[in-house]
């Protein structure tokens, strides 16, 4: 008679969140039982999309780890997002959506900085500065 020796309750568990994916990953890579890997771990936090306190802050790029520098052109590749999706993620429409939105906020912030970084060069070329006042600056340094 067959029978299973295993409890699918007991684990291992295969975490479905493409953030929880990453982390997982991540942790198969760090010494995580040592101290000096758990605080690397608690230091590293993994999110779907991008939260409030991250979408102002300003974005590096790693050119190394460019899909187009890293795959050959006729290497198949998927996404993340897709793969939790189709492995029983419920959440992708919702953080497209999200994701849209915060787009939309970023672009509109981005003319605007733009603009103002124009109206101040053209106002530095508009100032005029009298010959006393250029003999001090130079002074100054």
């Amino acid at each position: 008679r067959k029978r299973t020796n295993s409890n699918p309750r007991h684990g291992p568990f295969h975490e479905r969140a493409p953030a929880k994916i990453v982390y997982r990953t991540i942790r198969g890579m760090v010494p995580h039982k040592t101290p000096r890997g758990a605080a690397a771990l608690d230091r590293l936090k993994c999110f779907e999309g991008m939260p409030h306190p991250w979408d102002r802050k300003k974005r590096m790029v790693i050119p190394a780890a460019l899909k187009v520098l890293r795959l050959r052109p006729e290497r198949r590749f998927c996404k993340l997002g897709d793969l939790s999706s189709a492995f029983g993620w419920k959440h992708q429409a919702l953080v497209g959506r999200l994701e849209s939105q915060r787009k939309v906020k970023s672009e509109a912030f981005y003319k605007k900085k733009c603009a103002a970084k124009k109206a101040l060069e053209e106002a530095t070329k508009a100032a005029k500065v009298s010959a006393e006042d250029q003999k001090i600056l130079e002074a100054a340094g």
